[in-house]
């Protein structure tokens, strides 16, 4: 189960898996989604978006979150007519809070690196009865990573080809890339985030709806706006662009103080809110082609571009993508088996199913930890619904 940045909702994939590397198999056998009530959103957004709290919220919405996700896979398996006994183990991410992967500043205090994802594992493991790994990132950053991204590995089984370099693009809230040379090792995948996905466009649509919308369903706002040029060269000037991978991002650097100031410049520059939408949408197509052009294309040869996420969804920024970036072909997650919202769920089943095993998960040369490492801590089941298979 994954819980994304933009905080929607809850992604529950269904992976039978088998084997272990290199000849691991999985084959994605069901998606469902959970939306966030309301309520919860807002609260979690506050939370992540630095708001001030207090440890008794941040317990509580931990708490919260365990039985959002215990409900999640128990409507996920309805669904799916897959009775609760029948599942083996759960994987859940968990909801990102706050995430540095390096030392730095924030709020004006030097931070050291650290990450925090809520949604506490025993509520999940004692509602369903199915063990239940969790908190997947701290491991790799105690090893000296960055925690992010993890997906890698998983990109890394899926797509890897002989004689095609490929490259699996995610365009979540934030936008991350998987560049898997072609006929790689593990060691020669290396994988960062390029910046902003949708985290600034869902922004800056729910603030100048008033909350009707939550995103650009099929980039309408935008397409009714137009490019500002100016705001868009200075946002292809901004320090997280020209910063070496690896590196990771989220609202610390692209979150809700960052539409804000995109909301006055508009103001004070008479910009209409398609136009900043459309800008901005703009700017997450070029700020993903530039980091190709900075760090991927001249250290090896891509062919392939396989994208996945809710950003796949938004025709003005693929068509953006494409166009920026000449000669490399487009394709959609949903021609691998996966559907484009169901990968990072269904990367996490694997990542859990390695854990359970004892087998390392992340890819230092993605992470910048110093070695490999078994991620996640396991909760075991309880007397839940899904009580009796072990």
């Amino acid at each position: 189960m994954m819980s994304g940045t933009s905080a929607d909702g809850i992604d529950a994939a269904l992976v039978r898996v088998s084997g272990a590397p290199p000849s691991l198999s999985a084959e994605l056998e069901g998606h469902f989604h959970v939306p966030f009530p309301p309520y919860l959103r807002e609260r979690i957004l506050r939370l992540a978006n630095g708001a001030a709290t207090s440890t008794a919220e941040i317990s509580e919405l931990n708490f919260l979150l365990g039985e959002e996700l215990g409900h999640a896979a128990i409507a996920a398996c309805k669904k799916w007519r897959v009775p609760l006994k029948d599942v083996s183990l759960i994987g859940s991410h968990g909801q990102t809070v706050f995430h540095m992967g390096t030392a730095g500043e924030f709020q004006g205090k030097v931070r050291r690196a650290s990450t925090l994802q809520l949604g506490d594992i025993s509520v999940i493991a004692e509602r369903t009865g199915i063990p239940t790994v969790g908190d997947f990132r701290p491991a790799d950053m105690a090893a000296g990573g960055q925690g992010a991204p993890l997906i890698p590995f998983a990109d890394y089984l899926l797509y890897g080809h002989a004689r095609r370099g490929r490259v699996a693009l995610n365009i979540g809230g934030i936008a991350n890339v998987t560049v898997i040379p072609s006929g790689a090792r593990p060691r020669e995948v290396f994988a960062f985030d390029t910046g902003p996905g949708n985290m600034i466009v869902d922004a800056l649509v729910e603030r100048t709806t008033h909350g009707r919308a939550a995103f650009d369903r099929d980039a309408k706002i935008a397409l009714n706006g137009r490019t500002i040029p100016e705001l868009l060269v200075r946002l292809m000037h901004g320090p997280y662009l020209r910063k070496k991978p690896p590196k990771t991002a989220g609202r610390e650097q692209f979150g809700q103080a960052f539409a804000e100031g995109l909301l006055r410049w508009g103001k004070q520059h008479h910009a209409g809110p398609a136009d900043l939408v459309r800008t901005a949408t703009i700017f997450t197509s070029m700020s993903i082609a530039d980091a190709f052009r900075r760090f991927v294309l001249p250290r090896t040869n891509i062919e392939e571009l396989i994208v996945s996420g809710g950003g796949a969804h938004n025709p003005l920024m693929m068509a953006q993508l494409a166009a920026s970036l000449p000669g490399i072909e487009v394709a959609p997650v949903s021609g691998f088996g996966v559907p484009p919202e169901a990968k990072e769920a269904f990367g996490f089943a694997l990542l859990a199913y390695e854990s359970f095993h004892g087998r390392p998960g992340n890819l230092p040369s993605a992470t910048g930890a110093k070695h490999a490492a078994v991620l996640g801590k396991i909760a075991h089941a309880g007397d839940g619904p899904g009580r009796g298979k072990r």
